[in-house]
Formats: structure tokens, C-alpha cells, sequence
């Protein structure tokens, strides 16, 4: 037997709540994505073999899967895609739910997403990356209990944390004919590792009126907005929350090449525009293909004149992972 996985990849918009006053710290907004995509096809083994693109980590990552299990065997698996690390596309957990999704239905383990989610130490601080492996779409969690008492005691990013994945308070289906163009300029990678627990560690708790314009913007402009299929409003909000949550904590890290790319997506006519996460992935929305195609060459010029870089566009994924029996 052999198994294919298809994941999405997301877009991180904001963490929300880098406070804690109200006993409750991270929240997120999100959306999966059809591209791009990690890919890989897996089956039973004597050993763990490894084929394709990420060896290293897909070894290490099948072998955290096994050791949880007690199974004595391995699994032979091919990589026939991934999403580049580190530029806030989500790459990490979705690798993650794609081996651990693979192992777990060639040795008929039944869980959840989110159980193989705790397992494979993914969804500390944003419940994203689950969620959208799970079933897709536009996601809003809900953040952790903080505090003495609390699920986190201390503000930590995902890749340093052992609270579960967030609670999913909303998942949207988002407009088929609704497009990103994503430029990933070839700069230095988005904070990750060491630098991104200092990071979290030197900025928080943050201002609590950042929390307060964040959660206006989701709550009152976003929603409505996408419900109401208003991509003026939507797009808008998202380019409002770049100044907004933690992001406006952070504002000072983001590279001056991802700050004039957002700037000329909005020129060009991207209805909203920012950064994914950390970063470099920066993001315009535009609506219909016809425009996505224009918006991607013009900045892929832009690029070419500054730091060279990736561009292309793809639409929102609203089914989550493909996991099927080949």
C-alpha cells in the first residue's frame, strides 16, 4: 500500500493577542493556500529511506512518528515537493502533518489532525497550520490559556512551544476567483530559531492597544467583509493589520525590499497587501486571474530591479490536505 499527500500552504495575517491581560495570549487569522504545496508518497519499509527534496528532515520527522508508536519498521518515502523554509509560508507543520498523516494510515494508527499535531509538536502558538491542513479555508483560532494556571506561562513562537494547537473559533470558505500574488525576494530568510524566541521573549507583552486595533480590524472590517464578499474592505484590513497586533510590535524587522514590494502591490492595484509572518513572503489580493497574471509580471520586474526573488499567485485552498490510497 502507498499513500499520497497533498497539503496546502498558508498565509499567516496576524497574531492577535501578544498581551495576556485578559488571561488568553497568540490567537491567529490565516488562509490556506493551492500552492505551494508539499507532496509526498509513502509505504512500508524495513527502514526509514528517504527520497527527494528535505531528506534530512523528513528522516528525522518519520522517525519522531515512530518512536511515538513503538513501530519497530520504517517507511520508504518520497519528497516530490515542498514549500521553501523560513519565509512564512507555513512549510514546518505542514511537512510535519504530511509524514505523520502518511505513517498513520500505512500502519492504521486512527487520529486526528490535531492529535498528530500534538505528537509532532506542531500549532503552540498559531493553530493555522493545523487547521488548514485539516479542512482549509480562512482561519481564526482562539489563542491559549495563559498565565500561572494557564496552557503557556510565558510568550513563545510555535517552533518553542508545547501548548496544543488553538482552539478554531471560525473557518470560511474564501471566493474561489479571489487570488494572492506571493513575491519571496531573495533576501535574508524570515526570523526563525534562536532569533525569533529572543524576538518574542524581548517584545512581548505588547501594547495592549495594538491587541485592541487588531481585533477591531478582524472582527468589525475582515469578517463582515468576507462574508459580504467586499474585496475592497477585505483587502484593505489586511493591509490596516500590518499595523496592528504584533505585527505592529515587529514593524521595525520587516526588510526594506518586503516594505516597498507591499507599497508597489498597492500601486499596481492590489486591493490589500502585506507580509506572512516574519516574512520575506509578501502578499497582494487582487481579484480574478486575469489581474493576478498582471499584478505577478509587473512585480516580477520590480524584483529584478532590486533583490531578484520568486513570484507567482495562486488562489485559497478550502478543502485542506489530500490523503488518499494510490
Amino acid at each position: 500500500m502507498k499513500v499520497y499527500v497533498r497539503t496546502p500552504s498558508r498565509l499567516h495575517f496576524s497574531l492577535i493577542d501578544m498581551n495576556g491581560q485578559l488571561g488568553r495570549i497568540d490567537g491567529s487569522l490565516g488562509l490556506a493556500l493551492n500552492y505551494p504545496n508539499v507532496v509526498i508518497q509513502a509505504s512500508k519499509s524495513e527502514e526509514i529511506i528517504v527520497q527527494g527534496e528535505e531528506c534530512a528532515s523528513v528522516d528525522k520527522l518519520a522517525s519522531v512518528f515512530l518512536r511515538q508508536f513503538k513501530i519497530p519498521t520504517g517507511a520508504q518515502i518520497e519528497v516530490k515537493s515542498t514549500i521553501p523554509k523560513h519565509v512564512g509560508l507555513g512549510s514546518k507543520t505542514q511537512l510535519s502533518l504530511a509524514v505523520a498523516s502518511a505513517l498513520s494510515r500505512i500502519y492504521g494508527i486512527k487520529k486526528t489532525t490535531r492529535e498528530l499535531a500534538i505528537i509532532m509538536k506542531r500549532g503552540g502558538t498559531s493553530g493555522i497550520g493545523v487547521a488548514v491542513f485539516e479542512k482549509g479555508g480562512l482561519i481564526l483560532d482562539g489563542g491559549h490559556s495563559f498565565g500561572r494556571d494557564g496552557e503557556k506561562q510565558s510568550f513563545l513562537p510555535s517552533s518553542a512551544s508545547k501548548a496544543h494547537p488553538a482552539p478554531v473559533l471560525v473557518r470560511y470558505t474564501f471566493p474561489e476567483d479571489w487570488f494572492f500574488v506571493i513575491a519571496i525576494p531573495h533576501i535574508h530568510r524570515g526570523v526563525h530559531g534562536e532569533d525569533e524566541i529572543r524576538v518574542f521573549k524581548e517584545r512581548c507583552p505588547i501594547n495592549a492597544a495594538y491587541v485592541d486595533k487588531a481585533c477591531r480590524i478582524v472582527l468589525m472590517k475582515l469578517l463582515p467583509a468576507l462574508l459580504e464578499r467586499d474585496i475592497e474592505n477585505f483587502g484593505s484590513g489586511l493591509t490596516e493589520l500590518q499595523d496592528a497586533g504584533f505585527a505592529s510590535a515587529t514593524k521595525d524587522l520587516m526588510h526594506p525590499v518586503v516594505r516597498r514590494c507591499i507599497q508597489f502591490m498597492l500601486k499596481k492595484g492590489a486591493y490589500g497587501a502585506g507580509q506572512s509572518s516574519f516574512g520575506p513572503s509578501t502578499f497582494g489580493l487582487v481579484q480574478g486571474e486575469d489581474e493576478a497574471g498582471k499584478l505577478r509580471d509587473l512585480v516580477a520586474d520590480f524584483l529584478e530591479e532590486t533583490s531578484k526573488g520568486d513570484v507567482f499567485y495562486t488562489s485559497a485552498n478550502n478543502r485542506g490536505a489530500t490523503i488518499k490510497i494510490v
